[in-house]
């Protein structure tokens, strides 16, 4: 098990294994450390302590402070396992950092906590939520912020139960608003627990007292239920700050099903919804207003498996595709003349709709647990033959192009990349940005450009030169429309295409 997450983890990154083992302790601004804790289990969890914040005034909490906190904490008891890898970022400045770290902690076997805090911001232009990293300005979400859809995307392969997420968050009042009708999620099979705080007034810098309590507490040795140590936290976080009470929105999600939204201080309040009397949404600056968390019930089928590719890789180096938004490289000063190779990170492209409703296959409020498990036998064309009979079905209820069929085509173009069928998988995600754009989607939906990052990523560990020049034609056209958010994407099909001597073609299709 150990060798195949190695596996995922080069052949996914395009780095060398970054293994989840003891590191040399990188200290400094955007420091990352790992900790290795101790024990005999033979399946140790894994935690990721995450602490970010921007810098300068646009700085809503002190996020930094609780990692001191957490830090102090046994592994194990961290984790709830025997023993514990725990990952610290504290203040990372790139989103591909982030991105790296929680891959790794995701594909790790056994339990996976994630202890996060920071704050939320909306970007400009789609209006999606972002952890706010060290460089990240109002101007600058989409560019220098971390999607937060990622998160759910790098979890969704989890078996349910696995993970648990606590999240102590803060937001302006734009994302304030936002979320108090568009609750966050972390994927079907993870629980999430913590609250969302509106601004604090101006000139004031929040403390991350639900994080800090979560902490206190396990301080004492003592690993509560997750559910449990959750709301002793809320108990914590009403005596030190009484605002809270009635200010906050609390996230209590169990794996994947919302068990409990409520507002810190109601009582006998449980499910989604406003306190009676409250307005819908607190009034931010530090005025606390009485919304209580409006949490919406998540898919009832969980997301399908995020297959990581195994396919070797061909020359050139196997294309990354930026994740949602581009990840900058470039240095503080001096910035190179000619833009940098284009090798960005892979990343996770839209959650897919859910899928259809059941009604044949054998397990019908979970097909995808039935996909998984035979992925993780190795039974790969068991896992495809299974999701093409759902994306049939799809097909004959709901009609080409619905999401329901684009969602089982991405669950096939997911399980080829995990057999290693890079042909397989370029040739599906390439069919799936096909059906996107025909059907109306403009050529910069996260979906549509996800699918071609997608189908490039897999066409770069294409070894074979007929299938890489075949497919290679179909991707520079699609590149044509949809360059991406990473400068020298449709460059970068050129140049390989050229290697593989089909310079004429290429011209004559796209030219």
């Amino acid at each position: 098990m150990r060798d195949f997450v190695r596996l995922l983890e080069s052949t996914v990154f395009g780095f060398p294994w970054l293994p989840l083992s003891p590191l040399c302790t990188r200290s400094g601004y955007g420091a990352d450390v790992l900790i290795d804790g101790e024990g005999a289990g033979t399946m140790p969890g894994t935690v990721l302590l995450l602490a970010a914040s921007p810098a300068g005034k646009g700085c809503l909490v002190d996020a930094a402070s609780v990692l001191p906190v957490l830090a102090a904490v046994a592994p194990a008891v961290l984790s709830g396992a025997d023993t514990a890898n725990v990952v610290e970022l504290a203040d990372p400045l790139e989103p591909q950092a982030v991105l790296t770290r929680l891959r790794a902690a995701a594909t790790a076997p056994g339990p996976l906590t994630v202890f996060l805090t920071g704050q939320l911001q909306l970007d400009r232009r789609q209006r999606l939520p972002h952890l706010a990293l060290a460089r990240t300005t109002p101007s600058t979400v989409r560019y220098t912020g971390f999607p937060w859809h990622w998160i759910r995307e790098e979890l969704r392969l989890r078996a349910p139960g696995s993970t648990t997420v606590f999240v102590d968050l803060h937001t302006d009042a734009e994302t304030w608003q936002h979320l108090v009708t568009q609750p966050l999620a972390v994927g079907p099979g993870a629980r999430l627990y913590g609250r969302i705080a509106p601004p604090p007034p101006r000139r004031t810098l929040a403390v991350p007292t639900y994080m800090k309590s979560v902490a206190t507490i396990l301080r004492s040795g003592h690993r509560p239920a997750p559910s449990q140590l959750h709301q002793q936290a809320l108990t914590r976080v009403s005596g030190e700050e009484p605002d809270a009470v009635r200010r906050d929105l609390v996230l209590a999600v169990e794996s994947g099903a919302v068990r409990e939204s409520w507002a810190t201080g109601a009582t006998g309040a449980t499910g989604a919804g406003v306190m009676p009397g409250a307005p819908a949404v607190p009034e931010p600056g530090g005025m606390p207003g009485t919304a209580a968390a409006a949490m919406s019930s998540a898919p009832a089928v969980p997301e399908p498996a995020a297959a990581r590719g195994t396919g070797a890789a061909a020359e050139p180096a196997p294309f990354m595709p930026a994740p949602a938004v581009p990840a900058p490289f470039l240095p503080a000063a001096s910035p190179p003349e000619a833009p940098a190779p284009f090798v960005p990170a892979a990343a996770p492209p839209e959650t897919p709709a859910p899928p259809p409703e059941a009604s044949d296959p054998s397990d019908p409020s979970d097909p995808h647990a039935e996909i998984a498990s035979a992925v993780e036998a190795g039974r790969h064309d068991d896992a495809d033959g299974l999701a093409a009979r759902w994306e049939q079905d799809a097909l004959r209820t709901y009609g080409p192009g619905s999401d329901e069929v684009v969602h089982w085509m991405e669950v096939r173009a997911d399980l080829a990349m995990f057999a290693g069928d890079a042909v397989r998988s370029c040739r599906t995600w390439l069919a799936v940005a096909d059906v996107r754009l025909g059907a109306g989607q403009p050529s910069d939906a996260p979906g549509v450009e996800a699918a071609v990052d997608r189908a490039h990523h897999q066409w770069g560990r294409i070894a074979e030169a007929g299938p890489a020049r075949e497919l290679g034609v179909a991707l520079a056209e699609l590149r044509a429309r949809v360059p991406g958010r990473r400068e020298g994407a449709l460059q970068h099909v050129h140049q390989r295409l050229e290697r593989l001597g089909t310079t004429q073609q290429v011209g004559q299709q796209v030219g």
